[in-house]
């Protein structure tokens, strides 16, 4: 099966549908003209083949480097170019204990829930 991602004016993806592998090579024209839903229609892969990352809701679609990413989770945080992933200025400690990112200390605190 062949996953299309709907994007909105701001290339931010709105929802994700399912077309038949026949119909891939068509699948915006099938989605946006057959069905009848309109707007503009990505293909994106499942299997991270291609275009960074599987596009979920929320995700943005960058036209210009041809890639889906989630949207940014803090200010300091940057984007990861060959994984597409948001990346903390300090990294994530490594021990048994779960953390959370905090932003205004721009330090791992450990969780605590």
């Amino acid at each position: 099966m062949a996953h299309f991602a709907e994007i909105d004016e701001n290339n931010i993806v709105t929802r994700v549908l399912v077309v038949d592998n026949s119909l891939e090579h068509r699948g915006q024209d099938f989605l946006a003209n057959d069905v009848g839903l309109g707007g503009t229609w990505i293909q994106t892969s499942y299997n991270k083949n291609f275009r960074g990352n599987f596009a979920g809701i929320g995700y943005f679609y960058d036209e210009d480097l041809d890639v889906f990413y989630k949207p940014q989770p803090y200010p300091s945080w940057t984007l990861d170019t060959t994984n597409w992933i948001w990346v903390a200025p300090v990294a994530y400690p490594e021990d048994s204990l779960l953390y959370d990112w905090d932003e205004e200390s721009q330090s791992w605190v450990e969780a605590t829930e």
